[in-house]
């Protein structure tokens, strides 16, 4: 029986750090906060509420080694924290975000056991602070879009950012964060580091007797759990994140089940995520959205709004800002075109990415044109064909474009814009910050209805 065992849990007054063993191999991961003080959050909290939120911060950072296929995970020492509800909850995370996984390695019912049960125990309350929002930002258009909706709410907030070692050195990625944050009415930038050994360990090439062949990790719900520590430290009770209702389409249904690369930005995982947090560990802070009511049309119509500061964000996860060639990069820079001035698009990729022959097989799986579309976090083939659509009609691309263009056909903007430009009544937002953020949306959904020809009547909720 292969057992991947959790082996250190350490919090020391500025990190969080776990190892874990699998058949002989030990990997660690270690999460550093800047400007907060782990110790005294236990003399204040708790020693035992600190060392519960460190368990969830190591066996969500942790969870990429169960793509080494253990049948079973045993917490060892922290055994009292694997409750029947974080079972469920990794578990569920686990089925969903290795989706794309599964498929790959042909294990349709593939997730691990749980060793042992714990005991729950009442959530604790944060202290309000000064500042209510703190709000995730990642450096990308998504998060430009959500940090402006604030601002235009007057909604004051402080960000976070993370580094992450998978994407190199840190302080590279900080500063590019930085230079988007910087630009925003932010009160407090707050920053974490990962630093992450097995994502970098060639476990695959040199283990092939594991049968992996790719590795995932739920860098979404990890992220939540590893801001835990900073709200209850600075009181704030909103974590904002700019996940868009795009990330609740599958890539690919496998067997009659929807295979989603996104689902960790869903909103069935939105509202799981919410929920635990609040019935687990602090009952009240919240989790949420600002773009889950919205398609990519509604957001980039938005951004429009903040042309000039568009160069200023990066998406890549290869290379950063943009490596040029990948399904993501490949996706923005087809939305830019359709959306934004030349110079900006220009400004932010150099040249036209639609030409790089590297770049022909994600534009296919992009437009819906291949088995699935990308496992990236990327729109729907809707959405994509719409961004096309306008491209040409801006005359952005070359000839590779407008072979695309020619294979799908004629497209009737405004019928594949019509469902693109609603404002959806689903969403997670406290009442008071849904009052301010949803006319905004409703505002750019009529702009871009009106620009595409759908009206300014909106459509009905999706």
């Amino acid at each position: 029986m292969r057992v991947l065992r959790l082996t250190e849990v350490h919090r020391g007054a500025h990190c969080i750090g776990a190892s874990c063993e699998i058949n002989g191999l030990r990997f660690h991961v270690t999460v550093w906060y800047e400007a907060i003080d782990l110790d005294e959050l236990a003399r204040l909290h708790g020693d035992e509420l600190l060392e519960r939120i460190a368990v969830h911060v190591a066996v969500f950072q942790l969870n990429a080694v169960a793509s080494l296929r253990p049948d079973a995970i045993d917490l060892g020492p922290w055994a009292r924290f694997a409750t029947p509800e974080l079972v469920a909850l990794w578990r569920t995370v686990f089925r969903n975000v290795w989706g794309q996984w599964r498929w790959e390695h042909d294990l349709p019912d593939y997730v691990p056991e749980f060793a042992g049960a714990g005991i729950s125990a009442p959530p604790a309350h944060v202290p309000e602070g000064p500042v209510e929002l703190l709000a995730f930002c990642g450096g990308g258009k998504d998060s430009l879009v959500a940090l402006r909706l604030l601002e235009r709410a007057r909604l004051p907030f402080a960000t976070l950012a993370y580094s992450h070692s998978i994407y190199g050195s840190a302080e590279p990625q900080h500063a590019l964060i930085d230079r988007l944050g910087d630009a925003t009415a932010r009160v407090r930038a707050e920053r974490q580091w990962v630093i992450d050994d097995f994502l970098d360990a060639p476990v695959i090439r040199l283990e092939p007797q594991l049968g992996t062949r790719s590795i995932l990790a739920a860098e979404t719900p990890a992220s939540v759990f590893a801001a835990l520590p900073i709200a209850l430290a600075r009181g704030y009770r909103g974590l904002v994140v700019a996940h868009e209702t795009s990330a609740n389409a599958p890539n690919l249904v496998w067997r009659g089940e929807p295979i989603n690369h996104q689902w960790g930005k869903s909103w069935e995982a939105e509202t799981l995520l919410d929920h635990y947090v609040q019935r687990e560990l602090l009952a009240n802070v919240r989790y949420f959205s600002l773009l889950q009511p919205v398609h990519d049309e509604v957001i980039f119509e938005l951004l429009s709004r903040d042309a000039p500061l568009a160069s200023l964000t990066h998406s890549c996860n290869v290379k950063k800002p943009w490596c040029a060639e990948c399904a993501k990069c490949a996706y923005v820079w087809l939305q830019f075109a359709a959306h934004l001035p030349a110079e900006v698009v220009r400004a932010t990729f150099g040249d036209d990415l639609s030409e790089r022959p590297a770049n022909e097989r994600w534009f296919r799986e992009l437009f819906g044109l291949a088995q699935h579309s990308p496992f990236e976090c990327v729109g729907s083939p809707a959405e994509a064909r719409l961004a096309l659509a306008l491209a040409r009609a801006r005359g952005a691309g070359g000839p590779r474009l407008a072979a695309f263009a020619g294979e799908i056909g004629p497209i009737d903007v405004a019928a594949l814009a019509t469902p693109l430009v609603g404002v959806g009544d689903r969403h997670g937002m406290p009442a008071h910050v849904a009052s301010a953020v949803m006319p905004q949306l409703e505002d750019a959904a009529r702009s871009a209805g009106r620009r595409l020809g759908v009206g300014d009547q909106l459509p009905a909720a999706f």
